[in-house]
């Protein structure tokens, strides 16, 4: 399975601030287990070919965050863009 390089920061990643949001989302990733999330996600994605994938585990972060926040999916793939 071959999935895409997402640990590299951009040069925006190094302009970012602290904001009261951000600090928020830290709180909610430091209660939960994303481990053992990521452990049960990782079986979806099985096939060997096509596309690299993105991680299961990226994927089920912002399906969270667009329920959290209703997003619709426009509005989601511009928030996404902005990363």
């Amino acid at each position: 399975m071959s999935w895409k390089n997402t640990q590299q920061n951009s040069f925006a990643d190094s302009l970012v601030i602290e904001h009261k949001s951000l600090l928020e989302l830290d709180d909610v990733h430091n209660i939960i287990n994303w481990g053992e999330i990521e452990q049960t996600l990782s079986n979806l994605y099985t096939s060997k070919t096509g596309a690299s994938a993105y991680p299961p585990i990226m994927m089920f972060k912002i399906l969270i965050l667009q329920a959290w926040y209703a997003l619709s999916d426009e509005a989601l793939e511009k928030q996404i863009a902005r990363v």
